[in-house]
């Protein structure tokens, strides 16, 4: 106690101390004229220095043109055919994004979903396709999506990659060079026809499926994407003032998700129900393998979507917020309707959740603000749920995991979302052509692209499906399915238990010498 009150007594000694001190040197007066002339002896006054120049303001310092259009993603003045190095360095970062989707994001995400004994199969598939579009696209799939032509089909000026040099292609980016946007756009054309083989996985033959592939691309990826995002697409209503059809499609909602989810349905239809489908269990393998692939995915969809922007602006930042905000809420949502359904939210749950809100918000991503991308997540997480719980058990079809119900529903919803959420405000290209439809009409040119994405997806795969049966058949045999395509097609498995048991493994592996 004695101390406490010592302490106390100090403090205010202290204080009052600083107090005195402080008045004192208020009060102190101003040395007079007189005491001062003794203390200081005159100084003869020096003559006024030049007046200070005046402190431009930081946005008046680059009075250089080009410099303003390269901070706002505009025109060059002078610099003509010259890449900005800030843009092309995040669009190459943006590349490997979406790279790093497919490899190795969906392959984990996909293979941690089958059965022990078709996880290779998956990565395999995953692993061909890539090889296989990036042949298609150097030959002629880059020049046929993003050269001018026709409404529908590009031309074939860079046919072989001619002409693709470090160059802008100023139709799509005055920053950006073209051979970094060319790919860019192709880790798009990997990861889409990737998605189908979630639906159909486990029971189609390794030939059938790269044969259905490289034809679907030709078929329905090239056109579409031309429709959707080439110069003179007629369904590019952001850019071309002639489209026949003014929707949007941010980065990929038809073009990517609806394509190959209406695809995927289509072809489980035709290939079948997998072998004891509905009497025996098909539980994922490794959920581990598939959270991991889902972390990926999402961090790999930022270049994605705001990479999409073509360009380090402000518009790629609004996607980028957007992109995190539906994802979020989506992966919340997801879970808690388990919970409220099934009682417990589930791992599987909250990793379909994140993908079905990345998949909704893609094609409204650089267009619709906070709110919508919230309002775009909470269905994200409703509408995608019912489709893969409800109505796949209600019609009893085999989509194995659940493309169709996360891809092609949820990417149809995001479609028609963003007609009815876009606004001018975060993204003034909305103002180019469209001004007159955007918060009024612009749905209703959604639902138009909605029915040519539809059309032209479901009629493809029909025509590819039965060719490819008849030629090669799509299944491969009962025993073969039985076994496991990883030894069936491939003559490697994913796992050997038996050699921690101590005993020989059955797969021989060929030696070379």
């Amino acid at each position: 106690m004695m101390k406490t009150r010592n302490f106390k007594l100090l403090a205010c000694a202290a204080a009052l101390g600083l107090a005195a001190v402080s008045l004192s040197i208020a009060e102190t007066p101003a040395a007079s004229p007189a005491v001062a002339a003794v203390t200081a002896p005159a100084v003869e006054a020096a003559p006024p220095a030049a007046p200070a120049a005046p402190v431009a303001a930081v946005a008046d310092i680059p009075t250089d043109p080009d410099f303003a259009a390269y901070m706002n993603n505009g025109a060059p003045v002078k610099l003509t055919g010259v890449a900005g190095p800030g843009h092309n360095a995040f669009m190459m970062i943006c590349a490997a994004l979406v790279l790093f989707m497919t490899l190795p994001g969906l392959a984990l995400f996909y293979g941690g979903l089958v059965r022990s004994k078709n996880v290779l199969s998956v990565l395999a598939q995953c692993m061909g396709i890539t090889g296989m579009v990036t042949l298609l696209w150097w030959a002629f799939g880059y020049s046929l999506t993003f050269d001018s032509g026709s409404p529908i089909f590009g031309g074939m000026h860079f046919a072989f990659l001619k002409g693709v040099t470090s160059a802008p292609n100023t139709n799509y980016s005055y920053w950006v060079s073209q051979n970094v946007f060319s790919m860019y756009q192709l880790m798009f054309a990997i990861i889409t026809p990737a998605l189908i083989i979630g639906a159909i996985a486990e029971r189609m033959k390794y030939s059938a499926i790269m044969l259905f592939c490289a034809g679907w691309m030709v078929l329905v990826y090239f056109p579409l994407a031309h429709m959707v995002w080439g110069v003179d697409g007629m369904m590019n209503g952001v850019w071309n003032a002639a489209a026949k059809i003014k929707a949007i499609d941010f980065a990929g909602g038809t073009v990517v998700h609806m394509s190959s989810g209406w695809s995927a349905l289509v072809l489980c239809l035709i290939l079948g129900k997998r072998m004891g489908f509905g009497s025996r269990s098909f539980a994922p393998h490794s959920l581990v393998f598939t959270m991991v692939g889902t972390g990926m995915l999402w961090v790999g969809w930022y270049g994605f979507n705001a990479g999409s922007a073509v360009a380090a602006d402000g518009v790629a930042a609004n996607a980028f917020m957007t992109t995190t905000l539906a994802t979020a809420v989506a992966s919340f949502v997801w879970p808690m309707m388990e919970w409220i359904f099934r009682g417990k939210p589930t791992v599987l749950g909250f990793c379909s959740g994140a993908v079905a809100g990345l998949v909704v918000i893609t094609p409204a991503t650089g267009f619709v603000n906070s709110n919508g991308a919230v309002i775009i997540g909470i269905a994200a997480g409703i509408v995608p749920f019912l489709a893969c719980t409800w109505i796949k058990n209600l019609f009893k079809y085999d989509d194995a995991l659940d493309t169709f119900g996360v891809h092609g529903v949820g990417g149809t919803m995001g479609a028609l979302l963003t007609g009815i959420l876009a606004t001018a405000d975060v993204n003034g290209n909305l103002n180019t052509n469209l001004k007159d439809i955007v918060g009024k009409s612009l749905w209703i040119e959604q639902l138009k692209a909605i029915g040519v994405t539809i059309a032209m997806a479901v009629i493809g795969t029909l025509i590819l499906a039965y060719l490819i049966k008849m030629v090669v058949g799509l299944r491969p045999s009962a025993e073969a399915e039985f076994q496991g395509l990883d030894l069936a097609e491939h003559g490697e498995a994913g796992y050997h238990p038996e050699e921690g048991m101590g005993h020989s493994s059955p797969v021989k592996e060929k030696t070379f010498a």
